[in-house]
Formats: structure tokens, C-alpha cells, sequence
């Protein structure tokens, strides 16, 4: 819970200086067409700033000073512990400014600021802690050849790394991807969601007094079907690494493919489900983490549990206790401490739920909950937690990812019958089951198609642990040291002894 009342979070609001041009090279700068795009804050429909709309012209000088800048090693030849130490100066930047940026984030997307304070920046600081301290960690090899060759295997950076991130959590997937690229000595330039900029940008002028060299990391705001193709189609980007919708994911694999061959790291959509067995003997905690799983951040999390399956012999009293549960994310003003949840963030994502379970209501689903899908806040896009009942995996809803407060709800009868359920999916982000039955607990966490596995909790993680998953979700893994090796390139080194 945050420390400050609503009135003394509007009144730093109030106070607060938004910067909106992009950060290229050493400094901030407007695009070069002097395009902008209006910063629109979800909760009132009203302008916060005007940002860099950047175009093909300042992707390719962006990509030019990042080359340069690789190229005389002011970063990526840099000794390890000297980067350990500007990365750790980075995260002691981010906690000192935490409730600006916490402000920055709830204002640009909607979401809660108590959550922004208690949950994103701690993740986005420990990040940076984690990177720095894993740069020192990582060796070569020597390989066994015979007594006349040296053999050994080098990790280099993979050159230009190009990061376009989302709009849910905009600081914390950020880092989860400049982080290592920025530890095993790479350039990087982060394209954040037009609907939620201002956090990456504010992060450039920290990263700047942290110690990192111009053009290393730079920060282009802009249209993703500008600036982010242009990225994607440039023959100087090495790298490109996305999280978003599996639709824009195919893009990038696309642009790859017409460019230089560049590697795609992607985290798209998810439709993840959560099952609960009779045998569980926790199901108040269970209905809990089902109602978090699916409301927190307005549903906007790639990663949320939109699928709901509830075995026949329990369904009706977890019903009760589910349905108790979601009425605590009815959605207040992002700036009061009290509030669980907040807006939508922005219009084309307040309209694309509400056509959804439009959808879902005309293919046969029932509503459960007692308030209405739209909620009666100002001026702002805000949507009531909604539970709606389906019969089968028929129903659009249990297939399609609406990103919003919206959970499908379905029973069943049998362990065969709900991993097929669970599997009848294009996505394999996550999934999680609940039962007190060990047996059970590894038969079929082990059959779910899933990148990530929860039992008797869910979206529980560490920066220790990989996030990503299979199938359309995409593939590659975000946090852990595994994802040092996205950002890497071996180099075999051959050297005879014999002369």
C-alpha cells in the first residue's frame, strides 16, 4: 500500500514534469520530421504529453550511432566489472526515482500506482541487480582437441539489439530485456508501445547519468507500424526481441526474413489456462489466485489466466467463492492507494473486450458476475471484473486472447478430459492446476503444454526462473541467465600449436 493519500498523488501528478521526445545518442531530441503523438491518460480521456513520433530517418541515424559506438568498444569491449558497476549505479537511479516513474507508468497506462510502486519497480530494480551481478559470472571454454591445438569458445555480443516492448508493464519488460543485452555488451535501442512511453524515456536520461556511453542504449518512441517496421526491416539491426500480440510477433519473424536474417526473440499472446481438482483442499486460496490471475492490471497481462476450469463436484461453491473474490477488482481512480485496479489503456482496448464478450454472450456464454461490464468512471476506460460461464472450448472466448478483466469459466469431469481442454490451444504460455494429489500434480503438469507451470499457485516467479512459452506464444525465455544466450554469439577459435 502506498504511503501517500490520492489527494497527494494528484497533487505530484500535478507537479510532475513529462518528458516526451525520443533519446538518441546523448541526449533527448524530436523526431526529424517533428512528428508527435498524443500521451493520453487512460483514466480521463485527456492529453498528458506529446511524444516523438520517430520515422525511418531517426531509426537509421539511431542504428548508425549504435553501430558506431559498438564498433569502437566504448561498451562491448568495456571490462565486465566496469559494467557491473554502471548497470548497479542504474539500479540505484531506478529505486531513488521509483515514485516518479511508478506515477509515469500509472498515469500513461492506467494501471493502480500502488501496484506500480509495489510490484513493477522492485522487479525492475532487482532485474538490473540480477544482470549486473550475473556479467562476471559468465567464462569461455577450452575445448579437449589434441596436444598441437588450442580450441576455445568465446561469447560476444550479437551486435545491435533492437527491443519493442508492450504496453502492459512497460518498465519492468523493458529491462527484462535491456538488462542482458546490456550486461554481455551490446547496443541497444527500446521501442516502447505508443500508448505507454514515458517511462523508457524518463529511463534514458537515468541510464545516461548511470554511466552508460552515448548511442549504447537509446530509447525512439513512435508508431509500431512505423518505427517498429522500420526496426524490424533494418539490415544493421543483429537482434530483435519482442513482447506483444502474436499477430505483430509473425510480423517481426516476416521483416527477419525480407531483411538480414536477424534473430527474433519473441513473447506473444497468451490464453493460459488454470484447472482445479476436487482433491484440493485449498480452494478459498485457489479462488483467490484465480480472481488475481485474471483482474489484476484490468487483465492486461500476457501471461493471465483467461481460461478457468473447475471440476463438476466442486463447481458450484467455488463459483460462490470466486465471484466473492472478483468484486475486490471493481476499478477506482489509478491514483487512489485503494484501488485493485484500474483503467483500460485506451480506447481501442476498451472496445476490443467489450466486443469480445459481446461475442461470447451471442455464441451461448452466461454472466455470473452482478455488475455491469462497463463501469461508470469519469471520463476514463474502465470495465468491471466479468465472469461469464461457457459450456465448451467452442465459445470464442476460451480461444481468443482479449486482454481485458474478462474470465471464461468452464467444468469438467475428468483428469483426461481437462488436459485435452487445457491443450485445445493455440498458445502455451502458461498454465496451472491446483490439487492436493502429488501423483496427480506431476502426471499433469508434465502433459501441459506450456512454457511455465504453476501448482497450488500461480504467476508466482523470480528474476532467477525463464518466462516464455511454446506454440504461438512464442519462444526464446526473458529473466534468468538463460537469457544471457539471446544476446550472445559464440565465436570457435582454432589455433595450431604445432609451429
Amino acid at each position: 500500500m502506498s504511503q501517500y493519500s490520492l489527494e497527494q498523488w494528484q497533487q505530484k501528478a500535478a507537479n510532475l514534469i513529462i518528458e516526451g521526445r525520443a533519446w538518441i545518442d546523448e541526449g533527448y531530441c524530436r523526431a526529424e520530421n517533428d512528428s508527435t503523438l498524443p500521451s493520453i491518460n487512460p483514466a480521463t480521456g485527456l492529453p498528458l504529453a506529446d511524444i516523438a513520433d520517430c520515422s525511418e530517418a531517426d531509426v537509421d541515424r539511431a542504428v548508425s550511432l549504435a553501430r558506431a559506438a559498438l564498433d569502437r568498444g566504448d561498451w562491448s569491449r568495456r571490462a565486465p566489472s566496469d559494467r557491473r558497476l554502471v548497470l548497479e549505479r542504474l539500479a540505484d537511479l531506478v529505486a531513488k526515482h521509483a515514485e516518479e516513474l511508478a506515477l509515469l507508468e500509472s498515469l500513461d497506462m492506467g494501471k493502480p500506482v500502488g501496484d506500480a510502486l509495489a510490484f513493477d519497480l522492485p522487479q525492475t530494480e532487482h532485474c538490473l541487480r540480477f544482470y549486473a551481478g550475473a556479467i562476471e559470472t559468465q567464462t569461455d571454454e577450452v575445448l579437449p582437441t589434441g596436444d598441437q591445438v588450442l580450441a576455445t569458445v568465446t561469447r560476444e555480443p550479437v551486435g545491435i539489439v533492437a527491443a519493442v516492448v508492450p504496453w502492459n508493464f512497460p518498465l519492468m519488460i523493458s529491462c527484462w530485456k535491456l538488462a542482458p543485452a546490456l550486461a554481455t555488451g551490446n547496443s541497444v535501442i527500446i521501442k516502447p508501445a505508443e500508448q505507454s512511453s514515458l517511462s523508457a524515456i524518463r529511463l534514458a536520461a537515468l541510464a545516461a547519468e548511470a554511466g552508460i556511453p552515448a548511442g549504447v542504449f537509446q530509447v525512439l518512441p513512435g508508431q509500431g507500424k512505423i518505427t517498429g517496421q522500420a526496426l524490424g526491416l533494418h539490415m544493421d539491426v543483429d537482434c530483435l526481441t519482442f513482447t506483444g500480440s502474436t499477430l505483430t510477433g509473425k510480423r517481426f519473424m516476416a521483416y527477419a526474413a525480407q531483411s538480414n536474417l536477424k534473430r527474433v526473440w519473441l513473447e506473444c499472446g497468451g490464453k493460459s489456462p488454470q484447472i482445479v481438482f476436487a482433491d484440493s483442499q485449498q480452494l478459498e486460496r485457489a479462488a483467490a489466485a484465480a480472481a488475481a490471475a485474471i483482474f489484476v492490471n484490468q487483465g492486461e497481462v500476457c501471461i493471465a489466466a483467461s481460461r478457468l476450469y473447475v471440476e463438476d463436484a466442486i463447481y458450484d461453491d467455488f463459483v460462490q467463492l470466486l465471484l466473492r473474490e472478483a468484486r475486490q477488482y471493481c476499478p477506482g481512480n489509478p491514483l487512489d492507494p485503494a484501488s485493485r485496479a484500474g483503467a483500460m489503456v485506451d480506447q481501442l482496448q476498451f472496445d476490443r473486450v467489450v466486443g469480445g464478450v459481446t461475442e461470447a454472450l451471442a455464441a451461448g456464454a452466461r454472466t455470473l458476475t452482478d455488475t455491469p461490464l462497463i463501469a461508470a468512471q469519469n471520463n476514463g476506460w474502465f470495465l468491471n471484473p466479468t465472469v461469464l460461464e461457457c459450456d465448451s472450448n467452442a465459445n470464442p472466448l476460451m480461444r481468443e486472447e482479449l486482454f481485458g478483466p474478462v474470465l471464461g469459466l468452464c467444468r469438467f469431469h475428468s483428469e483426461e478430459e481437462v488436459i485435452a481442454l487445457a491443450n485445445d490451444s493455440a498458445y502455451g504460455l502458461g498454465a496451472g492446476l491446483w490439487t492436493d494429489n502429488l501423483g496427480r500434480a506431476h502426471r499433469v503438469s508434465r502433459r501441459l503444454q506450456a512454457g511455465m507451470v504453476w501448482i497450488n499457485s500461480y504467476a508466482d516467479g523470480a528474476i532467477t526462473v525463464p518466462f516464455g512459452g511454446r506454440k504461438q506464444s512464442g519462444f526464446g525465455r526473458d529473466k534468468s541467465i538463460h537469457a544471457l544466450d539471446k544476446y550472445t554469439d559464440l565465436k570457435s577459435t582454432w589455433i595450431d600449436l604445432s609451429h
